[in-house]
């Protein structure tokens, strides 16, 4: 029997928090698709399973778990020394946080921090090494403190400047426009840009879904809520990470607006993109 304190994911307590107004409005049948198509329980009896691993521990349990393996192409690129700010495209949104976290973790005694989606708090094993965003709602007033603190301590920090999950457009699979945040904090702290290219793919459903809420207008990303769905659909694979060579921060000059240099950089790292993929 798993108590309420063991709960990885409480999908009613989530949506009360997230929408207090319109929780009694939602009906039973809806709450109990979203449960399993976040694999609630599944994922319920994982923690339980796990009680006492956090950080890169319980990353490597979930790399376990989803019998996810990784072939890393690069490492050459990552000095032991400094401080960095690792920046990768976002096919998945799930192997690849779990993934890039654990080779980056293990290769830095643990010392990593993510910018992830907030709900991942839920995920109390994981929760050391997130500065969390509101994705739902708004953004907490301390968050500008946190990024500033995360950015200013001794973490590798890892980020997907793309904020969403990668989409398929005009028949290509890409990220969409990446935020500029890591080339400012990355100036200001003096932190040199890791790019990386994870290879993979979410399912048709996943991409046809997203392009229908696009066209039909809605604020809401519905496709997000299958992302959970999608990370059970990719396990028992092996994926490719390829690290390329650390950008130095005093490349990112007054020649480019912080957006432009954002996108030089999601350039870079398409470029590190294997041939057969």
């Amino acid at each position: 029997m798993i108590n309420d304190s063991q709960l990885l994911l409480d999908i009613d307590k989530i949506l009360q928090s997230k929408a207090p107004r319109h929780y009694k409005y939602i009906p039973g049948f809806v709450k109990s698709y979203l449960k399993k198509i976040l694999h609630q329980d599944e994922l319920n009896v994982f923690i339980a399973s796990v009680p006492d691993k956090v950080g890169v521990d319980f990353l490597e349990e979930c790399m376990d778990f989803l019998d996810t393996k990784v072939e890393v192409k690069g490492l050459e690129n990552l000095p032991k020394e400094g401080l960095y700010t690792f920046v990768s495209n976002h096919p998945l949104g799930g192997q690849d946080g779990v993934s890039l976290g654990y080779v980056i973790g293990k290769y830095f005694d643990g010392k990593v921090k993510y910018l992830v989606n907030d709900m991942l708090m839920n995920v109390k094993g994981l929760a050391p090494l997130f500065i969390p965003i509101n994705k739902v709602g708004k953004q907490g007033k301390d968050f500008p403190l946190m990024v500033e603190a995360g950015f200013a301590s001794d973490n590798q920090l890892i980020m997907f400047p793309a904020g969403l999950c990668s989409r398929r457009q005009k028949g290509v699979i890409k990220d969409l426009t990446w935020s500029k945040t890591f080339i400012v904090k990355s100036i200001q702290t003096q932190r040199d840009v890791v790019p990386i290219y994870f290879g993979g793919r979410n399912s048709d459903f996943f991409y046809n879904l997203a392009n229908l809420c696009k066209t039909l207008g809605l604020k809401v990303n519905i496709a997000m809520l299958y992302l959970v769905d999608e990370m059970f659909k990719n396990r028992h694979k092996t994926f490719t990470i390829t690290f390329g060579e650390p950008i130095p921060w005093q490349t990112f000059d007054k020649t480019k607006k912080p957006g432009e240099w954002a996108q030089y950089v999601k350039e870079e790292v398409y470029k590190l993109q294997p041939n057969n993929e």
